[in-house]
This record gives C-alpha cells, sequence and structure tokens, in this order.
C-alpha cells in the first residue's frame, strides 16, 4: 500500500493542467471585454466553456 502512495506522487494531473489554461482563458476574456473588443471575449468565453466541460469529465475519472 505504502508503495502505492509514492508513486502516485509522481502521476501527472492532467485537470491541474487544464485549468491553468482554464484560468488563463477567463483573464484574456477578462481584458478582452475591458477593451470592448466582444467578438474576442464571446469567442474566449467559449473556448473556456468547452475546456470546463472536459475538466468535469476528467476529474470524474479519477
Amino acid at each position: 500500500m505504502g508503495r502505492k502512495i509514492v508513486f502516485g506522487l509522481f502521476k501527472s494531473n492532467p485537470s491541474k493542467k487544464m485549468r491553468k489554461e482554464y484560468d488563463q482563458l477567463l483573464e484574456r476574456a477578462m481584458l478582452a471585454q475591458r477593451k470592448g473588443d466582444i467578438k474576442t471575449y464571446s469567442m474566449l468565453t467559449a473556448e473556456s466553456e468547452e475546456l470546463w466541460k472536459k475538466i468535469e469529465a476528467a476529474e470524474k475519472q479519477q
């Protein structure tokens, strides 16, 4: 049992990387909205929503 825990520490966490990308998308969307670029804001928001669905699916599998 102890070995399983040790090896689990080095296992990559795909949802962590996706969450970081998600946060970056939201920040870029916010900046686009502040600049008045609603088209880019909408595109980035839609992209972040799709990524959020992938994050939820990945976390359900864990």
